[in-house]
């Protein structure tokens, strides 16, 4: 999926400030047998394409104020069964944020800048649900083995070894832009909302970052977060009920909107 939306709620950085990928490309396999890829394979593999993306894209630094606001955000949001987490922020104008199999976790600015702190830790604890189910991993390790990246793990019989930038490329669009079936994105909301909730986080963040991706009639709209998000219009507002009537059922009051 490739990255379409910008923000229209601040100033647009310039156009080189989109998030850079490599050059993917789309490799034909050439007869290559079925074979397995182990899980520390695979996750060799996505710590390449992230260490890639953190070198290639501009990282806010410590004293950034998009870093200082995640930093506090996510205080002591340290693992997710098991899987340790850490979070950057990519300045960019592309409206994401994605999670990795290995736990890393990126937030676009641009992103942050139409979300409130509720309504982006409901972004977060539903991305860290799809790591934490596993739903991110099940799509990196097709993708190695059925997408761009097959004949590479075959002629290393299965050894993560360094990728070439096209390699890289794809792997990252893969990383970056996953779709999930609507039964993973229930899982991943579930997970979501019980994680934010055991930390102390309003999971009402959740249903209320919904409510304004769905809604909008901005360019925003248009990005492959949106679009990776929600798939249909009726499973959406689905999905806004049931967590409602959760958060309403566990008498967690809904913060005011931003």
């Amino acid at each position: 999926m490739v990255l379409l939306g910008a923000a229209t709620l601040c100033a647009a950085p310039a156009a080189d400030a989109q998030l850079k990928l490599g050059k993917a490309v789309n490799a034909i396999s050439k007869g290559v047998q079925a074979m397995t890829l182990t899980d520390e394979q695979m996750a060799a593999y996505v710590k390449e394409s992230v260490d890639w993306m953190d070198t290639h894209n501009k990282v806010c630094d410590a004293n950034d104020p998009y870093t200082i606001r995640l930093n506090k955000l996510t205080e002591g949001l340290k693992d997710a069964d098991g899987i340790p987490l850490n979070f950057k922020v990519y300045d960019v104008i592309d409206v994401n944020a994605f999670a990795c199999p290995d736990g890393s976790v990126r937030v676009f600015s641009s992103l942050m800048d139409i979300m409130s702190d509720d309504e982006l830790l409901g972004v977060i604890g539903h991305e860290i649900g799809h790591v934490a189910k596993h739903h991110s991993k099940k799509a990196m390790k097709n993708e190695l083995m059925t997408g761009a990246l097959r004949d590479a793990v075959s002629a290393t019989g299965g050894i993560a070894g360094a990728l070439s930038e096209s390699q890289l490329g794809a792997l990252g669009q893969s990383l970056v832009g996953a779709k999930f079936s609507q039964k993973q994105e229930k899982e991943a909301d579930d997970y979501g909302y019980e994680f934010l909730k055991s930390h102390g986080k309003n999971p009402w963040g959740m249903v209320m970052a919904f409510e304004k991706l769905e809604g909008d009639n901005s360019s925003a709209k248009k990005s492959s977060y949106v679009q990776k998000m929600f798939s249909s219009h009726p499973e959406t507002q689905e999905r806004i009920k049931r967590l409602s009537e959760r958060a309403a059922k566990d008498k967690i009051e809904r913060p005011a909107s931003n």
